[in-house]
Order: C-alpha cells, then sequence, then structure tokens
C-alpha cells in the first residue's frame, strides 16, 4: 500500500482551463485526464488524500461518479470550493479541514491552505497544502501537492521530498 497527495482537481470547473492554463480543450477532456493519471499512479489498494477543491459546478451525482471511478481509499481535507455535496459525497473514508499523519518517519501537517508557520515547524514537521496552484515561492518542508505543480498526477512523499517541483510564474 503506497500514500498520495493531491489537491485541486477542479473536475466540472471550467475556470481551470484559462486561469490555470491546463492544456485541455474542454472541461470534458480534462476530467477524463485528470481521472486516467490518478488512476495510472494510484491502485485501488492504496490510500490517497485529497488536500482540497475536488470539484465544482457538478451535480452530487457526478461527484459520486467521480469518487466511484477513481482508485484508492480518499480522505477529504476540505477546501474553498468543495461544497455540502462534495463533502456529503459517498466515496470518502474520512473528510476534515486539516490532519496531521505520521509517514515514513516523518510527521505531517495537512490543510488545503499554506502555512506560513505550522505546528512543530522547528521540529521538521512538513506542511502538505493545495491553494495555490504551484504559484507561491519555496519554503522548506513545505509542498504544494495540487495538480497544477505535479503534472497532474497524484505524489507519494518520497517525490515530494526528492523530485524539484515545476514553479508556475505568479498570475
Amino acid at each position: 500500500m503506497t500514500v498520495f497527495f493531491t489537491s485541486d482537481t477542479h473536475f466540472g470547473d471550467p475556470r481551470v482551463l484559462t486561469k490555470d492554463h491546463r492544456p485541455f480543450r474542454t472541461v470534458a477532456e480534462h476530467d477524463e485526464a485528470l481521472i486516467a493519471l490518478w488512476n495510472e499512479a494510484v491502485s485501488d489498494k492504496d490510500t490517497i488524500w485529497h488536500l482540497g477543491d475536488f470539484a465544482l459546478h457538478v451535480t452530487v451525482e457526478r461527484i459520486v461518479e467521480l469518487l466511484a471511478r477513481l482508485h484508492g481509499e480518499k480522505h477529504l481535507i476540505t477546501g474553498n470550493n468543495d461544497g455540502p455535496d462534495t463533502v456529503a459525497a459517498k466515496g470518502w473514508k474520512s473528510v476534515q479541514a486539516y490532519a496531521e499523519l505520521h509517514l515514513e518517519d516523518k510527521d505531517l501537517v495537512l490543510c488545503h491552505y499554506a502555512f506560513r508557520t505550522w505546528k512543530n515547524n522547528a521540529k521538521g514537521w512538513i506542511d502538505l497544502h493545495g491553494h495555490s496552484h504551484g504559484r507561491l515561492s519555496h519554503q522548506t518542508r513545505q509542498y504544494d501537492v495540487g495538480v497544477d505543480v505535479w503534472d497532474y498526477r497524484p505524489v507519494t512523499l518520497e517525490t515530494l521530498r526528492t523530485t524539484r517541483r515545476r514553479q508556475k510564474s505568479a498570475s
């Protein structure tokens, strides 16, 4: 079993095609590509933490369909675009605004939003976040897990810690 992280999939949200310059012609193409890339990385035996902004402008039925199609045991850390239908949808193992996790001998703080400072920052804890779509400058032990940073795929903690992330220019 492997643990993955992602955020800001924005399934169903046409704004990401232009605002975030995602390389898809339509929302349907965007959604299908993100599902395929998720399922290439994540197996049904894996765990995935989605750090917010799962879907927007879709029905509860579409949210349930998306969750059923996506591999892994799914946990949601709520984001600013996660409405009541997303939060209540069948398919999440857990839903919360914040979590702390011990993984690979590291302690993690999970939230949709990046922190300027976080619990036990000085003791080596790691902050994983979304929301910024790769637009924040790098800070030690802080990682944006958003799809815009990681080629639209979920990532592992090892990948986060050992791979130079793609930095977007501020827009």
